[in-house]
């Protein structure tokens, strides 16, 4: 099913990168609505994956299951284990936009597990939301050289294209977000930031938000 929808989406915007740079006008305008409707679908696949690995997590750590019998995630092994009563509290700081509290909470959390890549990447976001966007970066930069996750890597360069380009150094942010594709080629995102950096220079968005709140 993932693999259909991704391919339409893939050739979908392969038909806009190719016809853009010669476009006007009014073909011009429709590719550029080709290219909202691509990302609203993206950020819906991103924020639906985020929902269900949330759950999926709770379950494994409330009700002790285990998949291959070793007690470890096997859907998820790089954070297998290590939700604990500090990320859960961070978390919700985060989602209730308490962004100095969230910070503390996963700021002690990496302290005691420096290899957990997602409190890593919601303290980014935390000094990201709260406008510390040089702390965030130097997270996100960190991030994208311990993780062997090419999911979370590119989701690291994307970011720091984001952050250099509200900083307007164009050349640099383009540079992270064509790094974001080579690396993850299955995520739209980063040719979608590409192109809008290029078209607006500036006014992006972040598309690890994790800040929707609970139902």
């Amino acid at each position: 099913m993932f693999k259909h929808l991704f391919a339409s989406m893939n050739e979908m915007l392969d038909e806009v990168i190719s016809q853009y740079p010669s476009s006007q006008g009014t073909a011009r305008r429709e590719l550029q609505e080709k290219l909202r409707a691509l990302k609203a679908m993206s950020d819906a696949c991103i924020e639906e994956w985020l929902q269900f690995e949330e759950k999926w997590s709770k379950l494994m750590s409330v009700a002790g299951i285990s998949l291959n019998g070793t007690g470890a995630d096997p859907l998820d092994p790089e954070f297998s284990g290590k939700r604990t009563d500090l990320f859960i509290r961070g978390q919700g700081y985060y989602k209730l936009h308490m962004f100095d509290r969230a910070i503390a909470e996963f700021d002690e959390l990496i302290r005691l597990q420096p290899d957990f890549n997602l409190a890593r990447i919601y303290l980014a976001m935390s000094y990201l939301r709260k406008g510390e966007a040089g702390e965030s970066y130097l997270h996100f930069q960190f991030l994208s050289r311990l993780t062997e996750n090419m999911q979370l890597k590119a989701i690291s360069f994307n970011a720091m294209g984001c952050i250099q380009a509200q900083l307007h150094n164009m050349d640099k942010a383009c540079e992270l977000f064509n790094m974001a594709y080579r690396t993850d080629p299955s995520s739209v995102q980063p040719l979608l930031d590409l192109g809008v950096c290029c078209e607006k220079k500036g006014g992006l968005q972040f598309v690890f938000d994790m800040s929707r709140p609970s139902d």
